[in-house]
């Protein structure tokens, strides 16, 4: 008898279980709006992470170029 009542509440606890991941599923695709612009927008995103190390990059580069420059011409001022 008790084994019976514990066998009956395993299965309603499983049962519960896959109904509401199976709900969850379902509700999921409320969410997912795909459009033809979708496959643009992830490719703008992943531009946008991929070029902003190289962009940074560049900016970084181009202030030390202009700095080395700036401590050149002060050398040779005072050399003269």
């Amino acid at each position: 008898m008790m084994n019976q009542m514990w066998a009956r509440a395993i299965l309603m606890f499983l049962g519960m279980a896959g109904t509401s991941s199976v709900q969850a599923q379902v509700d999921s695709y409320r969410f997912a709006h795909v459009t033809i612009s979708t496959p643009w927008y992830i490719f703008i995103f992943l531009l946008m992470g991929v070029f902003a190390p190289f962009v940074l990059m560049v900016i970084l580069a181009w202030r030390n170029a202009g700095r080395e420059n700036a401590s050149d011409s002060s050398e040779t001022d005072r050399n003269h």
